[in-house]
């Protein structure tokens, strides 16, 4: 009881949100939204300390990356490698006499490595293209690097398909470093037809090889024609992903590191002292010292960064979720295997209930559609049969007026014989036969 002696009412309970939508995938995904109930915990409750269980299996587990690196020889493609994992992965190669005789086709050599780093292990396996781009006619000199790839590809789909799917081994390839030549004009025919073949397979990323030999001037003009080149082309290299959740600094990392590619890198694996006494990777030249880790001097900092430090897992996640997704998908349509989109639907009551309310609505109009043309075929026969009955009656109007102007006629030339005292009927005129 209130102070003047009336009854508190009640409060009403709201009504249940309903969900009202054309498009029954927005309904669904707004019906899915109303169902997440947002709740602020009041204590301590544990999982947020998910992020370190997974980091402790991840590390127990140990992690791998395949990267394949194709271009011509001489370029530094065994240097490079060597120089970003920090180690003599490639020994020094042989110089090979003149008169031996050189293989006339692209040939695939893989060197798997296990590296470990405070812990952390990695099973590296770097994937060599030597004789690419070596020879005077090139045509098809790119099959056998596509046909590594997509072999790579069906062994992983066959491990899937196995019974047992506990221990598949992942040897697809995550990345490819494609090496141009320090040409300072643009891509060469062959560099755009290979990237062309290779950009929907694999995470491309372009390096401009010893760019030591060009001048910075040089290098910005170079890189701009070759991202026209790839622009125009339409060829996809990697583009790191981007992240609601990043914070600024992350944010400005990633687009510091993708305003260098393409990267132009140095490599080196022995050590030279400096003018102040300083032990860095680099070379030695007459007019000074190129320091492979100064980003001063060139790239390599930027690509190692997204390479491993940064972009390693977006580079594995990337090929397993969109590229290897895309040649399954391309491959089991080719087989004749048809999806059926109906088991991605999640069992949700409301989810459901939506859908057949969509469901009736769209059956609803549909009878509405077909009892609105019935009704307009029946009023369009029902005018069709008065317009005529309308054309019938006013031609037996039309009839039976002409009918009347002739009696009328009649009677008034009647009228005027009798009048003038002549007979109704002339003697010529009479029909029939006569007696008298």
């Amino acid at each position: 009881m209130d102070s003047n002696g009336a009854s508190p009412i009640a409060p009403t309970p709201p009504a249940p949100a309903t969900v009202t939508h054309k498009d029954p995938k927005m309904a669904a995904q707004a019906a899915n939204d109303m169902n997440i109930v947002r709740r602020k915990l009041t204590g301590y409750v544990g999982f947020a300390n998910l992020p370190n269980q997974w980091h402790r299996k991840s590390v127990r587990k140990g992690f791998n990356f395949n990267v394949m690196v194709v271009g011509e020889s001489g370029l530094g493609k065994s240097t490079l490698v060597n120089t970003l994992f920090n180690t003599s992965l490639y020994p020094p190669k042989e110089r090979k006499p003149p008169s031996l005789d050189i293989s006339k086709t692209v040939s695939i050599q893989s060197i798997s490595a296990d590296i470990e780093e405070n812990g952390v292990r990695l099973r590296l396996t770097v994937v060599d293209t030597p004789g690419f781009g070596d020879f005077i006619n090139n045509d098809e000199s790119w099959d056998p690097i596509v046909k590594n790839i997509e072999q790579r590809f069906d062994a992983y789909h066959e491990q899937e398909n196995k019974v047992n799917r506990m221990n598949i081994v992942d040897n697809r390839i995550h990345a490819v470093v494609f090496f141009i030549q320090p040409t300072g004009h643009s891509l060469k025919p062959l560099d755009v037809e290979v990237m062309k073949k290779l950009h929907t397979k694999v995470n491309l990323i372009p390096v401009i090889a010893k760019a030591d030999t060009l001048t910075d001037e040089e290098i910005g003009e170079f890189k701009a024609r070759i991202l026209a080149d790839i622009a125009h082309h339409r060829i996809q290299i990697f583009e790191g992903p981007r992240y609601e959740l990043d914070d600024e600094e992350t944010v400005a990392e990633n687009a510091e590191i993708m305003s260098k590619v393409p990267f132009a890198v140095v490599g080196a694996n022995a050590e030279v002292s400096t003018v102040d006494g300083r032990k860095v990777r680099g070379r030695r030249y007459p007019w000074g010292i190129i320091e492979v880790d100064n980003e001063e001097h060139c790239d390599f900092v930027k690509l190692r960064q997204m390479l491993i430090r940064t972009h390693m897992e977006e580079l594995k996640e990337h090929t397993n979720n969109s590229l290897y997704e895309n040649y399954r998908s391309e491959k089991l349509i080719a087989m004749g295997r048809k999806q059926d989109m109906s088991v991605f639907k999640e069992v949700n009551p409301a989810v459901k209930q939506e859908e057949e309310r969509s469901l009736h609505e769209a059956k609803l109009q549909k009878m509405e559609m077909e009892m609105k043309m019935v009704f307009q075929q029946k009023v369009a026969e029902k005018e069709s049969k008065l317009r005529q009955s309308e054309e019938e009656l006013y031609a037996r109007h039309r009839e039976m007026k002409e009918q009347l102007e002739r009696q009328k006629q009649e009677l008034e030339e009647k009228k005027t014989r009798i009048e003038q005292g002549r007979p109704l009927e002339e003697k010529g005129k009479r029909k029939g036969f006569s007696l008298r």
